[in-house]
Parts: structure tokens; sequence; C-alpha cells
């Protein structure tokens, strides 16, 4: 799929929109203005791509607003080589932020029809994650860890222990927790044994499922 200027020019305005709405880092902004947002989406939305709004993705699933991308992203502090584990890879466009940051991203999906479509993805654009893992979430990636952040993309009913137990001393985890809505809350790993914790407001995510569901 094509990235013309057309394309181009519709996500300057979008990393404008962001700028006006609060996000600050740099950084953020310009992975924003790299990745083509519209080869994530189906056909039928990219005269909308670059609009501040979720789609749906298949598999009951949507990609985030672009301001909930660019704020989960800002809240990690992201730094080159940051080891991220991403919980729901979707439609892979928040991966791809990540990447264009620097990041080392290990990025898991739990539905198989996601899973095999974003990979396509993947390859025509040459993103390429760590490790891209079809499985269970709420697992992380135990063999993995620890990670310098972990971004959850879907609403937790309650912070999973097991991913707390993977992110480093030091670490930062951000994670939609509730129900509907959630609220979008920052995790810092202090120790060992004690986390820090704050909250910043209202979000809307599909459900985070266990393997169970």
């Amino acid at each position: 799929m094509k990235d013309d200027f057309i394309h181009k020019g519709k996500r300057r305005q979008l990393v404008e929109l962001m700028r006006e709405k609060g996000i600050k880092d740099q950084r953020v902004l310009d992975a924003m203005n790299k990745v083509p947002r519209h080869v994530f989406l189906d056909s039928s939305f990219l005269e909308h791509a670059y609009q501040n709004k979720a789609f749906p993705i298949g598999a009951d699933q949507t990609i985030s607003h672009p301001y909930t991308v660019a704020f989960q992203s800002e809240l990690l502090q992201v730094k080159p080589n940051d080891k991220i584990l991403e919980i729901g890879t979707g439609s892979g466009y928040q991966c791809a932020v990540l990447l264009e940051m620097g990041a080392q991203v290990y990025t898991i999906e739990r539905q198989n029809e996601l899973y095999k479509k974003t990979n396509l993805i993947f390859r025509k654009l040459n993103y390429r994650p760590k490790r891209y893992f079809f499985g269970d979430g709420y697992k992380g990636m135990p063999e993995d860890a620890p990670f310098d952040s972990i971004i959850v993309t879907c609403g937790a009913p309650q912070i999973p222990q097991t991913l707390l137990s993977q992110l480093k001393i030091g670490g930062r985890m951000v994670i939609p927790v509730g129900d509907d809505p959630q609220i979008m809350t920052l995790l810092i790993r202090e120790s060992a044994t004690q986390f820090s914790k704050e909250t910043f407001g209202e979000f809307r995510f599909v459900p985070f499922l266990d393997g169970k569901q």
C-alpha cells in the first residue's frame, strides 16, 4: 500500500493535534509521524486513518485512538534499546510506534486471526519486533523477563501479578484498569516488593481476556 504525500501531510496534521492535546515527548511525536497508520486499517477506513478515532480491525478488536497510543507511549518514557513487553499486539500500530522510538519490543497477541494478519503487515513494512508471540497475555513472557517497561493495550479488570513480576526494578507498567471505562494506570517498580501507582483518567479499551475465556 502506498504512503504518498497526502498520507504524510495528514500524519503531520495528526501529530500537531497530538501536540495540541498535550503530548510533549518529541520522540513519540516523531515516531507517529513516521508510522503509516493507514496501512494498519481495513481499506474501508482509509479516508479516516489520520483522524483521532478508533476503528475495528477484526476479531472484535480495535486499533486505539492515536491519542491513546501517544499517551501510553509517553507514560512509558521510552529510551533507545529499552526492552518492552506489549500485551495485545492488535493491529500492530502501537508496536510500530515503539519500534520507531528505538525500543526492542516483545509483543503478544491471543487472537489467531489478528496474529496472522498483523504478521503480514509487519513483514510488508519491515517492522521487526524482537519477539512476536501468539499466546495468553496474562502469562507475559517470563523467559524473556525482566523488562524495562510493560504496556497493556486492553482493559484489565485488575492488575495481573504475573506481569508485575516480570518488570525490572525501576521499570514502568502502563495498563488501563477496570471495566468500561478503564482508568489509565502507571506502576513503577520501586523494589522487589514495592510499586508506586499513579492514575490518569478514563479511557476505553476492549477487554483483556485470559486463556480461559
